[in-house]
């Protein structure tokens, strides 16, 4: 990625003071690390007349893989592959705004030590960005930069020259001008609008983020025509941070209308903070929702599969309802971790006689899982790589067969909605696929048909009318034919 700043100057002002403002001597080529690589800041020019100074950042794009920890949905090769081949080492990004931020903070801020009157003195700027990704192309550039005051040049860059009939690319050539602009302000507006026009962030979004946008859009973010449509793009359509942003700027906008203060406008309503009641946590909300499909069952023997560190299993033992409780796991580790939250070393005998805690895989059908009247996998199916989910089918359905079969995993098309999400990242490092609601759905009717059950969804968490809720849940019961069918087969296997 490559950025360069040039200025003009006069013997009274000459262009290197750029390198003040900078904070970077014009006469030295200087390194910087990065979270995602090494940021070059030298100048190709530098005397009284003119001087350009150079942003140049090498993206590692194995670091840029491993810090996101996130696999490609499915563990298609085609997605593994798309995270090293791609265009993030050369084309202006989120990434270039974050060394923007870090390499030239001080110049963003304002703030200039040995000329502290250099800062607050407009210059003529002219900035170029070689290849800037502008997902809304040429005339959404000139939307966002020309009411900053810049002269903006867009030109298209094609597919390929040499085939003028593939058309053009979703890159521009960008060249900002300006008569006279502050340093700060052309660096706040790129660190802004370069992740907006890219339409994506290559970093966790945060609140923060929030704070971010609105330290670097101050005096011009409240009153852009587009500001909407920045906000939601530089806070990645999160639409709890977008709306937050939008209401701080609307404040902003009145007091300066108002010739006052944010704090005096803001003053009507006391603090919510202790009044407003916190959402249950989705954890939560799951297994409230998995105990209720386990009672609403009459279920009264039950299986955890994968039980992790005994969550679930915790809960079913307050309930006397549920009178046998197996904790199955592959990991020794987690069912130590389970056997020391329960405290089964100091459980009452009655207590402890309701719960067993085993190791095994679900991936091998096991005598020991047969008769039990439901069994929960929570979370657990998307852990496995899809070649072996059909082993984990037949080991259920098909040999342990309990009367009902709660499944719960993530829906892929909520990750739009968590905030700390990168786009195109499943939610935990070790998910090996994240399914849509279409994708559940037939997966859960192929395995309900193939062995005999019956299948009903349910949404688990606030369900969005655009994506659906963050966690999908199907209950899988016994048919009435093949119910009766097994009734059969197992009391001719006792009179035998």
């Amino acid at each position: 990625m490559f950025l360069t700043i040039t200025t003009t100057g006069t013997p009274e002002r000459p262009a290197t003071d750029l390198g003040y403002l900078l904070h970077k001597h014009p006469d030295k080529s200087q390194t910087f690390s990065t979270s995602y690589g090494t940021a070059h800041v030298l100048y190709p020019e530098a005397g009284p007349d003119r001087c350009t100074a150079a942003l140049l950042l090498e993206v590692d794009a194995v670091a840029l893989v491993r810090r996101g920890k996130g696999k490609g949905r499915g563990g298609a090769p085609d997605a593994a592959l798309a995270q090293y081949v791609n265009d993030r080492p050369y084309a202006a990004s989120s990434l270039l705004a974050v060394a923007i931020g870090a390499v030239f903070s001080s110049a963003m801020k304002g703030t200039c030590q040995a000329r502290p009157e250099l800062p607050g003195e407009k210059r003529p700027l002219r900035v170029e960005v070689p290849a800037l990704p502008a997902r809304g192309g040429p005339g959404l550039v000139r939307e966002l930069f020309e009411p900053l005051g810049w002269t903006v040049t867009a030109e298209p860059v094609a597919l390929d020259p040499e085939f003028p009939e593939w058309g053009d690319s979703r890159y521009v050539r960008l060249v900002l001008e300006s008569e006279g602009s502050t340093l700060s302000e052309a660096l706040r507006h790129l660190y802004v609008l370069l992740p907006v026009l890219d339409d994506a962030k290559h970093y966790w979004v945060t609140p923060e983020e929030v704070d971010k946008l609105l330290r670097a859009g101050e005096g011009w973010l409240a009153e852009h025509p587009e500001q909407k449509l920045i906000t939601s793009r530089y806070l990645s359509r999160r639409w709890s941070l977008t709306r937050q942003a939008l209401e701080r700027l609307e404040l902003v906008r009145l007091a300066e209308t108002d010739d006052s203060e944010v704090e005096e406008i803001d003053n009507a309503v006391e603090s919510e903070a202790e009044t407003e009641e916190k959402p249950t946590p989705l954890v939560v909300q799951r297994r409230e929702a998995i105990l209720a499909a386990l009672r609403g069952a009459g279920a009264a023997r039950v299986l955890d599969l994968g039980c992790g560190q005994g969550e679930l299993v915790k809960e079913l033992l307050k309930d006397v309802r549920f009178t046998e409780i197996v904790g199955l796991d592959v990991s020794v580790r987690a069912l130590t971790i389970a056997a020391r939250r329960l405290k089964l070393d100091r459980m009452g005998e009655r207590q402890s006689s309701r719960v067993t805690l085993r190791q095994g895989s679900l991936a091998y059908t096991d005598k020991q899982l047969k008769g039990y009247d439901a069994a929960v996998l929570s979370e657990v199916i998307e852990h496995l790589d899809l070649p072996r989910l059909p082993a984990l089918e037949y080991a259920v359905f098909g040999a342990a067969r309990p009367r009902t079969v709660v499944v719960t995993t993530p829906n892929v098309e909520y990750n739009v909605r968590w905030e700390s999400l990168p786009a195109g990242h499943v939610r935990h490092g070790d998910h090996r696929f994240e399914w849509t609601r279409e994708e559940f759905r037939a997966w859960a009717h192929k395995v309900a048909g193939l062995h005999g059950y019956d299948v009903e969804f349910t949404p688990v968490g606030p369900d969005d009318p655009e994506v659906g809720p963050p966690t999908q849940m199907a209950t899988f019961t016994q048919s009435t034919q093949s119910t009766q069918s097994t009734e059969k087969t197992e009391k001719e296997a006792t009179a035998a």
